[in-house]
């Protein structure tokens, strides 16, 4: 059995996803938390894992605690997804930039990339791949994507006081767009981050790891294509340094198991990263 469990802060709830399970040895039922779902006012359905999103009790339990809000906030991630799906395939930067700056007035940055850009990009790749739209539209848009990354990124400011990441792809990785949204999110939050989002030998990136020091690396694999790659630059990299490695991104959304020397990622929203970071 899978429910919503609040827990109140000073003057706030916070919302956790729990199931119940069962304690042979007690023989007692016991809870384990599913997902940590963030304050009460600002959980959507969105943030339910999409076994239990469609759940009537659990729907209800999220519009007790504020349903005006609840619907505003849903409606408002629907519009600006569609819209910037449309303006990054039609490679307009301004609009793009517009729509981030609107949805701002009610969601922070990790919000919009995990509700807003991560979605609208899946959709973009599928879409190129059903034959839906063009290479070159795919092109485009992904070109818009980072550039408007970078543009968020110049419009916050650091204290970089924090652990040192490096974000890098493994050798054939042409992909940087997960590297370019993680190091906005995290300088956001205060570390320093070094992103090598582009594919260079692993010998490179061994030594930018003996020069510069970082405290953790982050692995963004997008094709599954290039996991057996992924797994050789972790390999060489525990091989020489014991460094905390995690890796993630978009080829491990799939149910397959792939075996890594490192901490394996899947699907998590971005502000669940720094408390991986942390706990590491």
């Amino acid at each position: 059995m899978v429910y919503i469990r609040a827990k109140k802060v000073k003057s706030d709830n916070y919302l956790y996803l729990v199931k119940s399970v069962w304690d042979s040895k007690k023989n007692t039922s016991k809870q384990e938390i599913v997902k940590y779902l963030g304050k009460a006012s600002e959980v959507v359905k969105d943030d339910i894992p999409l076994d239990y999103r469609n759940d009537p009790k659990i729907l209800a339990v999220l519009a007790s605690h504020n349903p005006k809000d609840i619907t505003k906030r849903e409606e408002s991630t629907k519009k600006s997804k569609q819209a910037l799906y449309k303006k990054l395939t039609e490679g307009d930067i301004q609009s793009s930039v517009k729509i981030y700056e609107e949805y701002m007035k009610i969601f922070d940055p990790a919000d919009f990339f995990d509700k807003i850009l991560r979605p609208v990009m899946y959709k973009i790749g599928e879409d190129w791949a059903n034959n839906t739209i063009s290479i070159a539209t795919e092109h485009v848009a992904s070109n818009v994507a980072q550039t408007l990354v970078k543009i968020i990124m110049d419009k916050v400011s650091s204290n970089t006081n924090k652990k040192k990441i490096l974000v890098c792809v493994p050798l054939g990785e042409e992909h940087h767009l997960g590297c370019d949204v993680l190091e906005t999110y995290l300088s956001i939050k205060g570390f320093k981050v070094y992103n090598i989002g582009t594919s260079i030998p692993t010998e490179s990136i061994l030594s930018f790891i003996e020069y510069n020091k970082p405290d953790i690396v982050l692995v963004s694999i997008t094709l599954e294509d290039n996991i057996s790659a992924g797994q050789r630059l972790v390999k060489k990299i525990k091989d020489q340094y014991s460094i905390p490695i995690l890796v993630g991104g978009f080829a491990f959304q799939s149910e397959k198991t792939h075996k890594f020397n490192a901490n394996v990622i899947p699907d998590v929203n971005l502000d669940e990263i720094p408390k991986i970071i942390r706990t590491t």
